[in-house]
């Protein structure tokens, strides 16, 4: 017991750590760097959607471990008894998401949706397991689907060593909250890497007009692929020279991984949800990213409304918007999606990790030069001094 709690500490005080060096940095659109037309929530993040809480446990140790697990909670309740509409899109199958088939074939979520690296999967997953067979109402429960994504950040972390524990789990489902979302190096982003920089934990929001149902799109990513790096339409990537020729191809960091993550308060369940999945992508092509042969491109899309029992025997009642009612929600997932990718750069730190590998932090200050230079930043009267 005495040990449990030195390592719960221990994580707790990395987590610090970690989240005091993140309000050091500046998010894109702090910058003045504004992604797309519509509006964000008030954090900008997935928690703007009410209900949806987000905890990160950040591993770093030593020379060589770099890593972590980042939770997301749909609702704060027993999510066995209290499911949530969902869908599961695959653009690129070169991955590892635990409890897709049956998100799918049943169309909701029972579970938290944890995110970690490749080969702790199967650990995380155990620990959600033991975690939600012990909530009150689940003693007799035999069958249960946990959700678990990953990425590799097998270059800066000592990923054979498997250093996730259930403890670590625990942990990031006791911190979950609302609010903002810690971003950048933290939990399942501590060694990942996007577009040729340090990537990580990013996110963002989107809420609709009125007159479109005033619904909120949250979208957190962990970033870790490959390609040529754009911002607002502007090739950085090319500007910075990040790139480099392979194949006679120009590919920076090609292969990786995004995990998507979307939560919505519009009343669509797993048909519409899965059309909102797929948009999702199209946030990830307009940064740059190629989906390469070796990356796992999964988007994990859910509704917080759910249906209610009518009163007549295994009958639910849905309220559920039309197809054509879609479209304004496309678009926000769309700018959600491509703003997230965006805050995990801005908000990651440089990092030296397993064999001195070290994977920089997006250059900001010549970053913002560039997108001045093509009239991209939108606010300049808002941006610090230094970087003016």
């Amino acid at each position: 017991m005495v040990l449990f709690l030195l390592v719960i500490s221990s994580v707790l005080y990395t987590g610090n750590l970690v989240q005091a060096q993140e309000k050091q940095s500046h998010r894109a659109r702090d910058l003045g760097i504004e992604t797309g037309v519509l509006k964000p929530g008030e954090f900008n993040a997935i928690t703007d959607v009410a209900g949806v809480r987000v905890g990160h446990t950040t591993l770093i140790r030593g020379d060589s471990v770099r890593t972590g697990v980042t939770i997301i909670l749909p609702h704060g309740g027993n999510l066995f008894r209290e499911k949530v509409p969902a869908a599961i899109y695959v653009g690129n199958g070169f991955g590892k998401l635990a409890g897709s088939t049956q998100v799918n074939e049943l169309g909701e979520i029972e579970s938290p949706i944890a995110l970690t690296n490749t080969l702790n999967v199967a650990r995380v997953a155990d620990a959600l397991l033991d975690y939600m067979l012990a909530l009150p109402g689940n003693e007799q429960v035999r069958s249960l689907n946990v959700v678990v994504g990953e990425t590799n950040d097998g270059w800066l972390n000592d990923i054979r060593g498997r250093h996730v524990g259930a403890e670590h789990v625990l942990a990031a489902l006791q911190k979950a909250k609302g609010g903002p979302v810690a971003e950048g190096s933290v939990g399942a982003g501590t060694g990942t890497r996007c577009l040729g920089y340090k990537g990580g934990i990013g996110t963002a929001s989107r809420v609709l007009p009125q007159e479109n149902g005033g619904y909120t799109i949250g979208v957190l990513v962990q970033s870790n692929f490959g390609g040529i790096l754009e911002i607002n339409g502007v090739p950085v990537g090319r500007e910075l020279g990040k790139f480099y020729m392979s194949t006679s191809l120009p590919y920076a960091d090609h292969d990786g991984s995004i995990m998507i993550v979307i939560a919505t308060d519009a009343p669509i369940g797993h048909r519409n949800l899965m059309r909102l999945a797929k948009r999702a992508l199209l946030g990830v092509g307009r940064t740059g990213g190629i989906m390469s042969n070796g990356s796992g491109d999964y988007v994990i899309a859910f509704s917080t409304v759910r249906p209610e029992p009518s009163g007549e025997g295994g009958v639910l009642q849905r309220r559920e918007l039309r197809n054509e009612a879609m479209s304004p929600l496309f678009l926000a997932v769309i700018e959600a999606t491509e703003e997230a990718i965006i805050n995990s750069l801005f908000m990651a730190k440089t990092t030296t990790g397993r064999n001195q590998h070290r994977a920089d932090a997006l250059p900001v200050r010549e970053t913002l030069e560039i997108l001045k230079k093509y009239h991209a930043v939108h606010r300049n009267e808002t941006l610090p001094s230094w970087k003016k």
